[in-house]
Order: C-alpha cells, then sequence, then structure tokens
C-alpha cells in the first residue's frame, strides 16, 4: 500500500506541476523557434512598413487621378461650348450664303430688265430720228 500512496502522491505532484506550469507559461523557447519568431516580426515591421508606403503612393495617385478627372471634366464642358459656337457659326454661315444667293438672283433680272430698257430708249429715239440711226451704226 506504500507503494500505491506514493504512485498516487507522485501522479498528484506531476498533475499539479503540470498544472501550474500550464497556468504560468513557459517561458523557455528554444533558439531555433526564436530565431524563427524574430524573422517573422521583422518581416510583419517591413510589410507594415511597405503597407504604409502604398497606402500613401494609393492616395497620392487617388488625388493625381480626381485633379486630372477635374481637367478632363473642364476640357469636356468647354468642348461642348465650342461645338456649340461652331455649329451656330455654321448655321449662320448656310444663312448668310443663302440670302447672298438669294440677293445674287434677285439682282441679275434686275440688271437684265435695267439694260433692255435702256435699250429701247435707244431704239426709240433712233425709230424717231432717222439721223440718231445712223449715229448707232457707227
Amino acid at each position: 500500500m506504500t507503494r500505491t500512496v506514493m504512485v498516487r502522491n507522485l501522479v498528484a505532484v506531476a498533475a499539479i506541476t503540470i498544472f501550474s506550469v500550464g497556468l504560468s507559461g513557459c517561458d523557455y523557447w528554444p533558439p531555433a523557434l526564436q530565431t524563427q519568431i524574430e524573422q517573422l516580426r521583422s518581416e510583419l515591421q517591413r510589410t507594415t512598413m511597405e503597407k504604409t508606403q502604398l497606402q500613401n503612393q494609393l492616395a497620392s495617385i487617388s488625388k493625381v487621378k480626381d485633379d486630372l478627372q477635374a481637367q478632363v471634366d473642364d476640357l469636356s464642358r468647354a468642348n461642348r461650348d465650342k461645338s456649340a459656337i461652331i455649329n451656330s457659326l455654321q448655321n449662320n454661315l448656310t444663312a448668310a450664303q443663302g440670302r447672298l444667293a438669294t440677293s445674287a438672283k434677285v439682282a441679275t433680272p434686275k440688271a437684265g430688265a435695267v439694260k433692255p430698257s435702256a435699250k429701247v430708249t435707244q431704239k426709240a429715239p433712233a425709230k424717231k430720228k432717222a439721223p440718231a440711226k445712223s449715229r448707232g451704226a457707227h
């Protein structure tokens, strides 16, 4: 029985020791594990720095994109305005050409009407007077 009591005591002490180590944590880390932890920490720091740099670049590029988009909007608005002006000028030019063609057509018959009347005036005195006819023949 003493043996069983000793085994029980030994098991109890082992259980308490394992339980207390579990609660307090183990401060021993093997050197290979410590090296790996340090490598992971340095990689995490490097990655965090890269992330910060990329976020700054993204913010800068977004600002440039916004500025360029504003310029595109301004140029598009100016393009629409210039197109409207060009269309207006083309319409005015077409209307002016139409008026010019109309006035040229109207001016041509008036000039033709004036010439025969002038000829008629010259012939009328020639018929009345014989000497006037001979003057017109010279």
